[in-house]
């Protein structure tokens, strides 16, 4: 008789399989080594690859959210050291390792993320000169990002002191080493960009380790100093260290002390240039005088002001010049109305009614209308008769026809 047994089914089986995996307290957190091979990073974010090394390979999947956090680019042949848990992925039946962290293997890994940085920020134009923006020339406010307890801001407020003691300087706090520092950074530059309480930045401290100083090679403070509307000179470590931020700043000092020489001129050399300029505009001002004062005298020997009657001569005959014609014009035009006047009197007089009556004619009027018809009046009507020389009153006797 055939025993009672317990049939799984494939997705069943892979369910218990992972179950088991996702509660192991090893594989839920462990850290692999291996070399990155068939690596892919899909349009969505999520990136596929394979860990192997001489006997093995392990199928291993980063998801978009660890896979944005990567300061560095994977590629296959590469040597890593990945985080995550391992687990079954139920529909094809295979244990993958989740990866969560990502690092190069072995002493050259921030030397590689470095340069992969260093590259992209590079072939973004961050690093151009064109964008560069130039210090001042005299700055009266100095602002200093660095910690308030390292060796660097002492020297900064020393160089400052000796060199310009007018100007300011304005200390914002901040770490220079650890996971907090690349954050304070970024808040000292912001700060100085919005406030614009100062002229120049400086950025910066003293020397150390390479991991001492990878604060100064995060991307995000990068892009927060080239993108600060304030010059900023960048100064980390020793002369020979070179960091992200040096690039990307607008000037480089191979050290603090350096730094602070480049952000303000030397006053007593500033003294003697302004001194030396002064004598300069003193000298050219004089030298100005003496041949303003030469034209002067030139133009008071000149005839205008030695011979002043014969200038006035001039005058006056262009005076007389403009009499005559004028007096002239005066007799032209008297003429022509002179006749204009006698024509339109003429004509004036041929029409004056007392020269009509002057020829024998007279005008005879009733009641002080002018009687102009035989119609008009009757016997017994007084009317007056005017002649060139008088009025007479006559009466009408009779009518007569014509």
């Amino acid at each position: 008789m055939q025993q009672d047994r317990r049939t799984l089914s494939v997705t069943q089986l892979n369910e218990y399989l992972k179950m088991l995996l996702d509660g192991d307290r090893v594989l839920s957190s462990v850290w692999v080594r291996g070399e990155i091979s068939n690596f892919k990073l899909y349009p969505s974010g999520h990136a596929y690859f394979t860990l192997k090394d001489p006997t093995g390979q392990l199928k291993s999947v980063m998801f978009r959210s660890h896979a944005s956090r990567l300061v560095f680019l994977p590629t296959d042949g590469m040597r890593v050291i990945a985080h995550g848990n391992v687990s079954v992925y139920e529909s094809s039946g295979q244990y993958q390792l989740y990866v969560d962290e990502l690092q190069p293997d072995g002493a050259g890994s921030l030397a590689l993320q470095f340069e992969q940085l260093k590259q992209r920020l590079a072939a973004e134009g961050l690093f151009d000169e064109a964008r560069k923006k130039p210090l001042p020339a005299i700055p009266w406010r100095i602002g200093v990002i660095t910690s308030p307890a390292g060796a660097a801001v002492h020297d900064i407020k020393n160089v400052l002191g000796r060199r310009f003691p007018a100007a300011e300087m304005i200390l914002f706090p901040s770490a220079v080493q650890g996971a907090d520092a690349p954050m304070q950074l970024i808040a000292g530059i912001e700060f100085f960009s919005i406030t614009r309480l100062v002229d120049v930045i400086i950025i910066g401290r003293g020397g150390g380790s390479a991991e001492d100083l990878w604060a100064f090679n995060d991307e995000a403070l990068a892009r927060a100093v080239a993108a600060c509307p304030i010059p900023v000179i960048s100064a980390v470590g020793h002369e020979s260290d070179f960091t992200i931020c040096d690039f990307v700043a607008d000037r480089r000092a191979p050290t603090p002390s350096a730094a602070a020489e480049l952000a303000v001129p030397e006053h007593l050399e500033l003294l003697h240039r302004l001194a030396v300029s002064g004598q300069r505009m003193q000298t050219l001002m004089e030298n100005r005088l003496a041949q303003e004062s030469r034209v002067l005298r030139q133009i008071a020997q000149s005839r205008v002001f030695t011979s002043t009657d014969r200038l006035l001569d001039s005058y006056r005959m262009r005076v007389a010049e403009a009499d005559a014609n004028l007096e002239r014009a005066k007799e032209q035009w008297m003429t022509k109305h002179r006749n204009t006047l006698a024509s339109l009197a003429g004509r004036l007089e041929a029409l004056n009614p007392l020269s009509v009556l002057a020829r024998g004619y007279a005008a005879v009027s009733m009641d002080g209308k002018t009687v102009t018809s035989a119609d008009e009046l009757k016997p017994c009507n007084v009317i007056d008769v005017r002649f060139a020389d008088g009025v007479v009153y006559a009466s009408v006797l009779d009518e007569k026809e014509n």
